[in-house]
């Protein structure tokens, strides 16, 4: 990651905005541009290019607002801190990059995927719900492709995947689809399926952001 990536990072908007007091009028149109490309910068994640939290959030819940064909994806990388301790946090760095890069590109270009913090991705992914168990099992093959470093070492890597379809839960509350999705991807955490959210997860009480009891899951499609 470069040096200009981690200063704008830290860059929030409000400071953005007052440095343009001292800007010439003359100067203002390339001036816009420069500022416009800083902001975009603080709305993703440095490191996977992902949206952040808050701009994900923001984006789901506006394409969940015009669709019902919508699944939110959630994703959470496997025996992570192995990585970190036996290849170092440069690699653990790549695979984070990984991953995103894959599940950027298994949702396509009309989702928004977003980093929600450490090795947590979610995703708002247009797709039919009869397509969905199909889907979620191509991509746990992606996330189970290994990841070959820079210096030729090669990381074996997974990924637990859990999915919330809107039009078969009867919401478009992004809050509730996160969470039923959450509960079975914990559920079935190291099992390399994908599993899919029933009515009951939708009711499943959480602590802390994860859930509470472990209600039955559908699941399918073990990953080869």
């Amino acid at each position: 990651m470069s040096s200009l990536l981690r200063i704008q990072g830290r860059i929030g908007q409000r400071t953005l905005l007052l440095t343009t007091a001292a800007v010439p009028v003359t100067g203002w149109a390339v001036h816009a541009v420069t500022l416009h490309r800083q902001l975009a910068v603080t709305r993703r994640d440095p490191l996977t290019g992902l949206l952040r939290r808050d701009s994900y959030t923001a984006h789901a819940r506006r394409l969940l607002a015009r669709r019902d064909d919508l699944a939110v994806v959630m994703v959470d990388q496997d025996h992570f801190k192995a990585v970190n301790d036996d290849f170092g946090h440069p690699a653990g760095d790549a695979v984070l990059a990984a991953t995103a890069a894959r599940l950027t590109a298994w949702a396509g270009p009309r989702a928004f995927v977003g980093r929600l913090g450490g090795d947590e991705f979610a995703g708002a992914v247009p797709v039919p719900a009869a397509l969905l168990e199909r889907r979620l099992a191509q991509l746990v093959r992606m996330l189970h492709t290994p990841v070959v470093l820079d210096d030729g070492r090669i990381v074996d890597v997974a990924a637990s995947v859990g999915a919330a379809a809107a039009d078969v839960l009867g919401t478009r509350d992004l809050t509730v689809l996160q969470r039923a999705a959450d509960a079975p991807l914990y559920d079935g955490k190291y099992s390399g399926r994908p599993y899919l959210a029933t009515a009951a997860h939708t009711t499943v009480p959480s602590i802390n952001g994860r859930r509470a009891g472990r209600p039955g899951t559908a699941a399918w499609g073990r990953a080869a």
